[in-house]
């Protein structure tokens, strides 16, 4: 099945435009996401209160458990992503990423949303070669020995062939001078389906070495996945009118300059890239961690891809179009997965994949990949005019009337005066709750 025909397969009908969300209570969104999701009142109940994860079943997942450590977990609103809509979990501790994200995608809903697409998930295992004085020569023997590498591979996961997945081919690189002399890696790719697929390659890579060695009279060290999953990618685009981007205070135009400068800055210097980058991986960790998936494998291949030019640069691209328009664009590795692990494990982790509602690894992936592509989009807009800090500032503001005493209705309060003036910090925040407590 492939993945548009998995879309429709399991279409089902979800407005991701909830209004005025932001200013209902914790319950109230809960509830208004679980309807607009068509969920089932148990999975109502597994957000509505606390231990969602028991500590019988944390204890299975890792080792020397002692409790459970949560974060918060929140919805981003508006995204429609290939004409379908999605409520976005997001399990993020930082302010006004939620926020953003869900805003970039009401501004981009205007003019049909994120359109993306991804190749097959295909996961690469190496296999490290050494002691041989002829690596050239090794690697024609390999090369020749594919078919049966391959069916050696395949003979591990009899589910996975079942599913339609499987070892495609291999290839095979030289490094003819390293520090310890001659190496050849031998790579296996394979379509791991709607697994992340660690495991599975992992174990196809440890079932060939001897068929490495006996091929080549060398010796084989490691066998292990490459988290740089650049033939499993997912891409996203969307375009934005400059009215769209218009405020009282710039035009859409001014709005668009500044959005191409900051991104030119990015494209040009690691420095710059490097938060670039963060900022992007601020929509795509929280899904990512949301849905129990290794968001460490997911960190690591995006910022090697970053650099695989030679040269660490932005993950997206922001173009003007012809017609004027703001043209955004992501492609990166994403090596998502639906079942094993945590995805499976985490009864958060499933409720998360239930309101998202997607059929397919695929779809996860390119979803996700849009989450990021609009977080970035809310920084460039942030930084091209007033700066990134007045607005994450006052989303933090609720943090620091909290970290200065306050409680229940005290915190909206003196969150609101301290947003208002400007003026986010501790000690102004414990004027405020002492004047407050006056009253």
């Amino acid at each position: 099945m492939t993945t548009a025909e998995a879309r429709a397969d399991g279409a089902r009908s979800v407005n991701s435009r909830i209004e005025n969300y932001r200013n209902l209570s914790c319950l109230e969104r809960l509830d208004q996401a679980v309807a607009a999701a068509g969920l089932s009142a148990a999975d109502r109940a597994l957000l509505a209160t606390p231990g969602a994860l028991p500590l019988m079943l944390a204890n299975g997942m890792i080792e020397n458990v002692v409790g459970t450590f949560e974060l918060p977990l929140g919805i981003a609103t508006n995204f429609t992503v290939n004409g379908k809509d999605y409520l976005i979990p997001m399990a993020v501790e930082e302010p006004s990423v939620v926020a953003a994200a869900s805003y970039m995608a009401r501004i981009a809903r205007g003019s049909g949303g994120f359109l993306t697409s991804s190749s097959l998930p295909i996961m690469r295992a190496q296999v490290q070669l050494i002691g041989i004085s002829d690596p050239e020569g090794a690697r024609h023997k390999l090369l020749s020995a594919r078919d049966e590498i391959v069916a050696a591979a395949n003979a591990r996961d009899k589910v996975l062939i079942s599913l339609g997945g499987g070892c495609r081919d291999i290839e095979v690189h030289v490094f003819p001078q390293t520090p310890r002399g001659p190496i050849v890696v031998m790579h296996l790719l394979v379509d791991v389906r709607d697994a992340m697929g660690a495991n599975t390659v992992n174990t196809m890579a440890e079932t060939v070495a001897p068929i490495v060695e006996r091929v080549t009279g060398g010796t084989v060290r490691l066998r292990i996945l490459s988290n740089l999953a650049d033939l499993r990618l997912a891409r996203a685009t969307v375009r934005i009118p400059a009215a769209a981007l218009a405020t009282p205070d710039y035009s859409g135009q001014r709005m668009i300059d500044g959005m191409l400068d900051a991104y030119t800055f990015a494209a040009i210097d690691p420095y710059r890239a490097t938060t670039h980058n963060k900022g992007i991986m601020n929509g795509i960790d929280p899904v990512v961690v949301a849905t129990g998936n290794d968001w460490r494998a997911i960190e690591a291949g995006a910022h090697a891809y970053a650099a695989r030019g030679g040269r660490y640069t932005s993950l997206t691209t922001w173009e003007l179009s012809k017609d004027d328009e703001l043209v955004g664009s992501i492609e990166m590795p994403m090596a998502l997965g639906l079942v094993g692990g945590a995805t499976k494990t985490h009864p958060l982790a499933q409720w998360s994949l239930r309101l998202m509602g997607v059929a397919t690894a695929q779809e996860l992936a390119e979803v996700t990949v849009a989450v990021g592509l609009a977080q970035n989009m809310a920084a460039l807009r942030a930084l091209a005019t007033e700066g990134i800090q007045r607005g994450h500032m006052a989303l933090h503001a609720r943090n620091i009337a909290i970290v200065a005493g306050a409680e229940g209705a005290e915190i909206e309060a003196i969150a609101a005066e301290l947003a208002r003036t400007h003026d986010v910090r501790v000690d102004r925040a414990r004027e405020l709750l002492a004047e407050r407590r006056k009253i």
